[in-house]
């Protein structure tokens, strides 16, 4: 990760009464996770315009703080690796291939979600716009789109060449940006910081190359050893000092993201209803899974952004586990949209494989989204058991709608709409309860 765990962010969820201001932070002090305002220097003023300028650590207190249309495009990037991912799960899946397909998905997304939040977590403490920074920024965009070319021959032929090559280019250009950091550091502690994050993933390069030349059994443990070292560059690199993310800026990245790959989900599904339209005749036969697949998605978004997490991350702890859960969150977000995919192949005869199998392809991510999303930051805001239980209830509940057979993706679509009902009916009730009790008992 390019820069500290996840913080308080602003919050793609809407503003908290108790949280930061969704137009910067709370007046009411710094935030407990990281440094007081004078640990982070404040960028130059907008007025200099100079092509190139010290890359210093930006206020974590700096006001109406918002992702950049170059971080826009940096996502849209992204999004295209992971409709390759994608792609290429719904074709293992359907050739009868589930086992080998989700390996590979899983080591391919973890390059695509590793390389993003690395850049997502430095911008948000670092990004300085100069012209330097952006031509960095694309040749990591650069990166990631010589990944995305090679992920048919990772699933296809077991050739992770072009893979590792476009993760690569991404993090050495990552390392450059921490370099650049160390060097106009004005702080020995954060000059360190900056130095062992370049170091460790420079480091980390080395290990990644072993995937070019170990057989294919293993891979799958290399893989492993790498994701373990990986994850602990950023706990080493701030281990005394802690970088100067924006809280509300990281909370909104994240928030984006999420969008986006249901954006891309919805894409998918909806070419794959047409294909099935077009060539097969099958409007009947698809009408069921596209409603289902339309509400799964819709409620997927509702409960991500229903309540605002980051008045919850206030220690490192914190948010590590917020930040390296939401690898769970995007690639099962995207894992549904390939399920779609696969049902829609199966219900029209182009995919030989079970009802059952096509199904679990859409409710097994699904039920995944739902129980991380509880875990990651909804249960910290829910209020007595009825309220706890909901999700993972909900999440139980699609598990057993594998078993209905067609109609199985357009009942767990309908699970989850009652879920995304009886969470606001049992949050207006609490709400209501709450505000008829006197004040004194309010206090």
């Amino acid at each position: 990760m390019s820069s500290s765990p996840p913080p308080t962010g602003p919050s793609p969820h809407g503003p908290s009464s108790t949280g930061p201001s969704p137009h910067g932070p709370s007046s009411t002090g710094p935030s407990p996770t990281g440094p007081s305002s004078t640990g982070a220097h404040p960028v130059p003023p907008s007025d200099d315009r100079a092509p190139v300028r010290r890359l210093k650590a930006r206020d974590r207190h700096e006001r109406h703080r918002a992702a950049t249309p170059l971080e826009l495009l940096f996502d849209l990037c992204f999004v295209v690796a992971v409709a390759q991912a994608g792609v290429q799960l719904v074709h293992a899946v359907a050739e009868g291939h589930a086992g080998q397909g989700v390996l590979h998905y899983a080591m391919v997304f973890f390059a695509i979600w590793w390389a993003w939040l690395n850049f997502a977590w430095f911008a948000s403490a670092y990004d300085n716009d100069d012209v330097l920074y952006r031509i960095v920024t694309l040749v990591q965009i650069a990166g990631v789109l010589v990944l995305a070319a090679g992920i048919s021959r990772a699933f296809e032929d077991d050739d992770w060449a072009a893979v590792v090559l476009g993760y690569m280019i991404m993090r050495l250009a990552m390392s450059a940006q921490w370099l650049r950091a160390a060097r106009n550091a004005e702080e020995t502690a954060e000059r360190t910081m900056a130095l062992r994050y370049a170091g460790g993933l420079l480091l980390c390069q080395v290990g990644w190359l072993g995937l070019l030349f170990l057989p294919a059994g293993g891979r799958g443990w290399l893989f492993l050893a790498m994701v373990v070292l990986e994850l602990c560059v950023p706990a080493f690199a701030e281990r005394e000092h802690q970088s100067s993310w924006h809280a509300h800026h990281i909370s909104e990245r994240y928030g984006l993201l999420t969008i986006i790959v249901l954006g891309e989900t919805v894409a998918a599904a909806t070419v794959a209803v047409k294909s099935g339209i077009d060539e097969h005749d099958a409007l009947g036969e698809l009408l069921p899974v596209a409603a289902g697949g339309l509400l799964i998605v819709f409620a997927a978004w509702w409960i991500y952004f229903v309540v605002p997490v980051h008045g919850h991350l206030r220690s490192n702890r914190q948010g590590f586990l917020w930040g390296y859960g939401h690898y769970l969150v995007f690639a099962s977000a995207a894992a549904i949209g390939a399920g779609l995919e696969v049902t829609v192949e199966q219900a029209v005869g182009k995919a030989h494989i079970s009802t059952l199998a096509a199904t679990s392809a859409v409710t097994l991510p699904t039920a995944l989204f739902l129980i991380t999303v509880w875990a990651l930051h909804a249960r910290h805001f829910k209020v007595g058991v009825a309220e706890q239980v909901v999700l993972p209830a909900a999440a139980l509940l699609v598990l057993c709608c594998t078993f209905l057979g067609d109609p199985g993706v357009l009942v767990a679509g309908l699970v989850l709409a009652l879920a995304v009902a009886a969470g606001v009916m049992l949050t207006a009730r609490r709400a209501s309860r709450e505000g008829s009790r006197p004040a004194s008992a309010a206090t």
